[in-house]
């Protein structure tokens, strides 16, 4: 492997990994939380297409990028209801949200189809770090939202591991009834947090139709939501790893982009699965429950709450 065609992948896998890699920081808050949200493939959608509307009818990149925030928060805000306020099942409440994302956006998107997006977003190499050799290359040429997910990153593991109210996450996650007897308020911060799941998971849909492939398809995600779930299970709700696992995907994909390009013999098919069936393997190998209590699962995951239910 060359030295450019490896570049040319590091780039691909940062691109293709920061589409997964905002909604599943967002996915590891909300499940943190005690909340979990299977909903996160619809709210991508959202995202994509609401965006992508909002580009083309104000040519402004930052009010596509809001647009795509509240409308995957509008679905955030129906799975916090159905699953905090009304106990619903967490798992059947996220797939109805998914499925409700899915078909909503197919319909109103159809008159989107192979419209041009005016204003998309472009790499923007930074003066003076672009010309480290290799690195520089491949981490300083990058567009606003791939700098803006490095910073995220840090600071959203500071924010759960080094303050107080991270902590109070991690309470509510563990055990909401002790944290509620505490005085933290397990209702109020599990719809914050899944409010913010789900506008992290709206801006990663409008990466992937404002910059990665800057186009309005149906379904474009293609199961990018799902892997982004599992990649919270794989990063053990941790965002470094989260990180980790988000450009092992992206770099995997970046590979077979490449491969199908240089008119590799293996099937494309089989080259279209390999990111999926990577990502298969390693939420596989870390999925066991007694690896998950130990790596950390938030114990209260996926339980409601009721302050007339705890001792």
């Amino acid at each position: 492997m060359t030295g450019e065609l490896l570049i040319a992948i590091c780039l691909a896998a940062i691109a293709s990994g920061t589409s997964i890699l905002l909604p599943a920081l967002g996915e590891a808050l909300t499940e943190r939380s005690g909340v979990q949200n299977l909903g996160v493939e619809g709210m991508m959608l959202m995202g994509a297409l609401f965006g992508y509307i909002v580009d083309i009818e104000t040519g402004s990149i930052l009010l596509a990028f809001v647009a795509a925030m509240i409308a995957a928060m509008v679905l955030a805000l129906a799975h916090a209801f159905l699953s905090i306020t009304l106990r619903a099942n967490q798992i059947v409440s996220g797939l109805a949200v998914t499925l409700f994302g899915s078909g909503l956006t197919a319909f109103i998107g159809k008159p989107f189809v192979g419209a041009t997006a005016p204003v998309v977003l472009s790499r923007i190499p930074l003066p003076g770090l672009s010309q480290i050799p290799v690195l520089g290359q491949i981490v300083f040429t990058q567009d606003p939202v791939v700098y803006a997910s490095f910073i995220l990153v840090p600071v959203l593991w500071y924010f759960i591991y080094r303050t107080r109210p991270g902590l109070n996450l991690r309470a509510i996650g563990e055990s909401p009834a002790t944290a509620d007897a505490m005085g933290v308020g397990v209702a109020s911060r599990r719809y914050a947090y899944t409010l913010v799941g789900g506008a992290l998971a709206g801006v990663g849909g409008a990466y992937l139709s404002l910059g990665y492939t800057p186009t309005w398809v149906e379904g474009m995600t293609a199961g990018r939501g799902w892997i982004a779930v599992g990649l919270v299970v794989f990063g053990t709700w941790d965002p470094l790893r989260v990180l980790a696992g988000a450009y092992l995907f992206g770099f995997v994909d970046g590979f077979q982009l490449r491969a199908q390009g240089l008119g590799s013999t293996v099937p494309a098919f089989f080259l279209n699965m390999l990111p999926y069936l990577f990502t298969v393997i390693v939420v596989s190998l870390s999925s066991g429950e007694r690896l998950q209590r130990r790596l950390g699962i938030p114990r209260a995951l996926g339980l409601p709450y009721w302050r007339e239910e705890r001792t």
